[in-house]
């Protein structure tokens, strides 16, 4: 999922086939979330739209909000409505009866912003429901592509926003919110289509450059001693942040 706030630029088939897996294990903040029929509802990074339908399954009226195009296309394509935007701007006033998003907050590095409009966005006594990258999520491969981009003499554009519980939770009350639920939850994850179709699916925008492949093949062969077992099987050490907090 995307939202304004960084340099990635995605491939929506891409996501649709390597990246399949983020909705697929989006259950738990779905669960924490339990959407009930007849409430308003924003998905904020909805992405091409898999969960967001997801939810309309509830019976609750979803918008799916998201800054990429070509996601959004697909989640039209699924029959839902959506709007193209940035999720550190919201304009929405008291409209929601939750917020929920699913791996996309840390594609918005300017967390305090997105919380104050999520608020704002939210009837009261409504919730956030969200998962996303924690701290120390995917570390290893961080600290590959930043090798490499030095080595390259580029910049790593690597300016994913991995909180804390301490900073989230303060952060998320400093906007109001009263956290009912947060952790960080490690969530070792198969990289069913390897390494390089990972990095070139959640680093498109970095690796879509002049010697793009040759560093994804560094990369690659960076990380293959601690990530790839010895039948070639690829994990990426996911850290995941979720947590519910309300508007009272």
């Amino acid at each position: 999922m995307a939202v304004t706030g960084t340099p990635q630029a995605w491939d929506a088939k891409a996501y649709g086939t390597t990246g399949s897996f983020v909705p697929a294990l989006g259950q738990a903040v779905l669960d924490l979330l339990g959407p009930r029929e007849g409430e308003r509802i924003l998905d904020l990074g909805c992405g091409d739209g898999v969960l967001t339908a997801r939810i309309a399954q509830s019976g609750a009226e979803v918008l799916g909000y998201d800054a990429d195009a070509g996601l959004l296309d697909g989640a039209r394509a699924r029959g839902l409505t959506v709007r193209q935007g940035d999720g550190q701007a919201l304009d929405y006033d008291g409209e929601f009866d939750a917020v929920f998003s699913n791996a996309a907050l840390h594609w918005m590095p300017d967390h305090p912003a997105v919380y104050a409009g999520v608020y704002r966005a939210l009837k009261p006594g409504g919730r956030f429901a969200c998962e996303c990258g924690g701290f120390g999520n995917i570390a290893a491969i961080r600290t590959a592509i930043r090798a490499v981009a030095e080595r390259h003499g580029q910049d790593p554009v690597d300016r994913q926003n991995y909180p804390s519980v301490v900073r989230a939770s303060r952060e998320l009350e400093a906007a109001g919110f009263r956290v009912d639920a947060i952790a960080l939850v490690p969530r070792p994850t198969p990289l069913a289509d390897g390494m390089a179709a990972w990095l070139n699916t959640f680093r498109h925008g970095f690796f879509d450059q002049q010697d793009g492949e040759a560093m994804i093949a560094e990369t690659v062969r960076l990380l293959a001693p601690q990530l790839q077992d010895p039948d070639g099987n690829w994990t990426a050490y996911y850290v995941r942040l979720r947590f519910l907090a309300f508007k009272d």
